[in-house]
């Protein structure tokens, strides 16, 4: 069953530690399949995916990068890593849940960490989103008396942040649209030693 509206679309979470797992805890109460993946063979977080639901199914990399929406959910340093994947990320929409909180501002070169994420994977549509909530919170449920929970989303490619609006409505949060990374990006990244103005904040919609 798949509630995002999003028809014909698959997805995969790269990286199943705290946040990894909190993505997972949602497309599960929303009954959603979704690939998990990490370094690691599958067989060694099995477990740990069966607890969450049957519909977080356990995967190599290599299988998790053939979605077509892939949930970046790793530390900000190891992208670079996950990018080798795939000679080419045409086609995909990576939703970058990644911070780059205490990374030199020299390995930023003055942009939002988002499109360094977005250089690395060539050819992807980018969405930054989910990253200003800690774990915790992702994983509860976000529909709470008289509103749902927001998620910010940022994006150069319209398109693409609206497919993610889709999904996140389907996970049963609130989306925002703050435009392009080089404005909403500012909002919900680390950069140097200072976070974005719009991290840790757990704010409710109306409905």
């Amino acid at each position: 069953m798949n509630k995002s509206d999003n028809k014909g679309k698959n997805y995969a979470i790269i990286g199943f530690g705290s946040v990894g797992k909190a993505l997972a805890t949602a497309f599960a109460r929303n009954h959603i399949q979704v690939s998990v993946a990490t370094t690691r063979q599958p067989e060694a977080f099995a477990a740990e995916a069966a607890v969450i639901g049957p519909e977080i199914i356990p995967t190599t990399l290599a299988a998790a990068v053939k979605a077509d929406i892939i949930f970046l959910a790793v530390r900000f340093e190891s992208h670079p890593d996950v990018a080798k994947a795939l000679p080419s990320w045409e086609g995909k929409t990576i939703v970058d849940v990644t911070n780059a909180y205490g990374v030199p501002l020299e390995k930023l070169g003055g942009l939002p960490s988002a499109k360094v994420v977005e250089n690395a994977f060539t050819g992807s549509k980018l969405v930054k989103g989910f990253n200003h909530l800690i774990a915790s919170i992702i994983s509860q449920n976000p529909a709470v008396p008289g509103g749902k929970r927001v998620v910010f989303l940022t994006s150069d490619d319209d398109s693409a942040a609206a497919e993610i609006g889709r999904l996140a409505e389907g996970l049963g949060f609130a989306p925002i649209d703050l435009g392009a990374l080089s404005k909403g990006g500012m909002l919900v990244h680390g950069y140097g030693n200072t976070w974005g103005q719009l991290i840790f904040k757990d704010l409710i919609k109306a409905n």
